[in-house]
């Protein structure tokens, strides 16, 4: 016989015994409760690899911009997770030289970034297992799910900004 896994309200899960004050604050709290496991689950697979979520996240985004390399404050507008301490996340993955970065001969008040050798290294080791977790953690929902899903956040990001 199969065996059902005990599923939790959000208030079962906080030991909450009043009701939410709305649905409204329900959701609310439910993203966050939310967002605050996901973020646990991935980051038990870089902090071993001695590495934020946010390094992570800018590595993910220098990557994408190749060769050429792309300004600081365009990692900045990227980031999943907005951070004002930009310098300081670049300054730690440079001093473990996983990237690099120089002041663009155009424009010295900019400064250009790259990945390095080793920060591409780096993420191809993390590739599958981060990939695995993601689909670990949206196993339990249908294709159709994941799309209503997608656009409700997207809905409540589009009102934020």
């Amino acid at each position: 016989m199969a065996h059902k896994r005990n599923r939790k309200t959000l208030r079962e899960e906080i030991r909450q015994t009043k009701p939410f004050a709305s649905p409204a604050q329900e959701a609310i709290l439910g993203l966050y409760r939310t967002a605050d496991l996901l973020q646990r689950t991935f980051a038990q697979i870089v902090e071993p690899r001695d590495i934020s979520l946010q390094q992570y996240n800018v590595l993910r985004i220098l990557r994408g911009a190749g060769k050429q390399g792309t300004p600081t404050l365009d990692i900045a507008d990227r980031m999943i997770e907005k951070t004002p301490g930009i310098t300081r996340l670049l300054d730690k993955l440079e001093a473990k030289q996983l990237v690099r970065r120089e002041r663009c001969p155009d424009d010295r008040r900019q400064v250009l970034c790259w990945i390095t050798p080793r920060g591409l290294q780096l993420l191809a080791d993390l590739d599958k297992p981060l990939t695995s977790a993601g689909e670990k953690v949206a196993q339990p929902m249908k294709p159709s799910e994941l799309q209503t899903l997608i656009a409700l956040m997207e809905k409540i990001r589009n009102h934020l900004s």
